[in-house]
C-alpha cells in the first residue's frame, strides 16, 4: 500500500487491517505524498471509538476502521486480553499508552513539497528520507548511471550537520528538509548507519538505524549509554 493521496489508502485500509490483525505492532507507509494519506494511514491503524483521555491530541484524524473481532488473534500473539488490546492498540507517542509504532518513508519530490504539512499529522512516531527512491524522483536516470549516491555510508561533515555526504546539493538540500521538520514534529528520523558513521549519526539526531551487526548495534549502544533490560 502506497501513500499516494487519500483515496489509495483508504481503498486498501483492509490491507492495514489484515496485517495488524495478525499481531504485528509496527508499520511503514511508503511514497507517503500528502497529509490526507497520513491522515488516512493512521485512522487505519485504529479502533473506531473516541479516546477521551488523549484530549484532542489526535485531532483531525478521521475515525478510526478497525472493528470487533480483530483483537481475538493479535490480543494472543501481544500475550494481553483482547480488550487489552484493543485499550493499547493505538499510535504511540500521540497516545502515550499507545503500543502501534507507525512511520513513513516521504521519498520523494511529491512529499518533499508536502513535508511540513505531512509532519504535522499526529500518530506517527518515526520516518525517513528514503535516498533511493528520492534519487530517482529528483536526479533522474542518468545520476544513477554514473553510479548514484556514493558517499552513504561516510563519516559525515559539518557541512551536511553530521550525516553521510551525499555529494549532490539537490538531495543534501533534500534530505535536510525532511530531517529538520522530523525533528520539529519530535518524530524519529532513521538513516541508514554503519560501524564508522554510527556516533556522528547519533550527534546528528538520528534515532532509528539498521542494525545490521551486533558489532555496529554495540557501538551504538555504548556511546548512548543505552542498557538494555535483558
Amino acid at each position: 500500500v502506497l501513500g499516494l493521496d487519500e483515496a489509495t489508502v483508504k481503498n486498501n485500509h483492509w490491507v492495514i487491517e489484515q496485517v495488524l490483525t495478525s499481531g504485528v505492532h509496527g508499520l511503514m507507509l511508503c511514497h507517503a505524498r500528502t497529509p490526507e494519506a497520513v491522515r488516512m494511514f493512521v485512522a487505519t491503524a485504529r479502533y473506531q471509538f473516541e479516546r477521551a483521555e488523549l484530549k484532542g491530541a489526535d485531532k483531525g484524524i478521521p475515525e478510526g476502521l478497525r472493528g470487533s473481532g480483530s483483537q481475538a488473534y493479535a490480543s494472543r500473539i501481544w500475550g494481553i486480553t483482547g480488550t487489552q488490546y484493543i485499550e493499547r492498540a493505538d499510535p504511540w507517542p500521540m497516545n502515550p499508552n499507545g503500543e502501534l509504532i507507525l512511520s513513513l518513508k516521504m521519498e520523494d519530490k511529491y512529499a518533499l513539497a508536502n513535508i511540513d504539512q505531512i509532519t504535522k499529522v499526529p500518530g506517527i512516531a518515526w520516518g525517513e528520507w528514503g535516498p533511493g527512491d528520492q534519487a530517482m524522483s529528483l536526479m533522474g536516470l542518468e545520476y544513477l548511471k554514473r553510479g548514484g549516491n556514493q558517499g552513504r555510508s561516510l563519516p559525515g561533515t559539518a557541512a551536511t550537520g553530521g550525516l553521510p555526504p551525499v555529494g549532490e546539493p539537490k538531495l543534501d538540500a533534500a534530505r535536510a528538509r525532511i530531517m529538520n521538520a522530523m525533528k520539529a514534529a519530535k518524530w524519529a528520523p532513521l538513516h541508514s548507519a554503519n560501524t564508522d558513521n554510527i556516533i556522528d549519526l547519533i550527534k546528528a539526531g538520528v534515532m532509528v538505524t539498521h542494525g545490521t551487526s551486533v558489532e555496529l548495534t554495540n557501538k551504538g549502544r555504548a556511546f548512548t549509554k543505552r542498557q538494555m533490560p535483558y
